[in-house]
């Protein structure tokens, strides 16, 4: 009896999944299955519904439910200078490669709120790169470009990125870099000039410029191996020549379809470099 609530389970997942695609063109039918599952039912239970199937006509026919389905699928856990020690390994193995270029571009897929970009571009500040770099930060989910737009983030958000922005190897005072108010801290307006968010959709895009610097940490995890063979391709030509790849510190280019197509610059950091 389990195993047959569990496969109607799988199916009904499937339809949702499915529904979503032909009827707005987000495509979550490669992620993978066990997180898909675990947040459609978390979905189930916000929304009072008696399945992921009983979700269907409500995505098909209100837009707002269906931006509530792409939220709880979405990857959105983030933060200022998270993984302290990338941060690190970027200012030695690569600020200096970037340095030689009199202009440069970073793309950050898959940014969520925009921790990460703005934590390049204080990293770029201090390295005195900032005024040569653009910076692209992307995202599937509207409402989280919308807060990456704004740069403003609350002081737990600040407390915690302070304290990585240390252990990264920041040079300055972090409060240099925002300015207090809204209930938190604004990083945007002093970093506005050289950021743009966008939407793109990592699933169904195609590529996006020709980029020095691709970093998408911390994404690949949720997508099954047909998709992620599919992304790192787009990521592939999306660099330029002997451009830099970033991937999560549980990611990795080994067995997948580019494994040869990249050198390791550190293999503890998942920072990659096109051959």
């Amino acid at each position: 009896m389990l195993m047959k609530e569990a496969e109607n389970e799988t199916i009904e997942v499937d339809l949702l999944l499915e529904a979503a695609f032909q009827r707005y063109g987000y495509d979550f039918r490669n992620y993978a299955r066990a997180t898909i599952k675990r947040r459609v039912h978390a979905l189930v239970e916000e929304t009072k519904s008696q399945s992921p199937s009983a979700l269907i006509p409500g995505i098909l026919h209100d837009k707002s439910l269906f931006m509530r389905l792409v939220s709880a699928l979405s990857v959105t856990v983030t933060d200022l200078f998270r993984d302290p020690l990338f941060y690190r390994e970027l200012r030695e193995q690569v600020m200096p490669t970037l340095s030689t270029y009199p202009y440069f571009k970073i793309w950050h897929a898959g940014c969520a709120t925009g921790e990460e970009p703005y934590s390049m571009a204080i990293l770029l500040e201090e390295e005195k790169l900032y005024h040569r770099a653009r910076i692209y930060g992307t995202d599937m989910n509207n409402d989280s470009l919308e807060k990456a737009r704004a740069g403003i983030f609350d002081l737990k958000t600040m407390k915690q990125g302070q304290a990585n922005y240390v252990k990264s190897g920041g040079r300055l005072p972090f409060s240099d870099y925002y300015h207090a108010g809204y209930g938190g801290a604004q990083l945007g307006n002093r970093f506005s000039d050289n950021i743009t968010f966008s939407r793109h959709n990592l699933t169904s895009d195609s590529s996006f410029g020709e980029m020095n610097m691709i970093v998408c940490r911390n994404v690949l995890i949720y997508f099954n191996r047909q998709l992620k063979d599919r992304v790192l391709t787009l990521f592939s030509d999306s660099l330029c020549h002997r451009g830099f790849l970033c991937l999560g510190t549980k990611e990795s280019l080994q067995f997948t379809c580019l494994k040869d197509n990249f050198e390791v610059v550190s293999e503890a950091q998942r920072i990659y470099r096109k051959l």
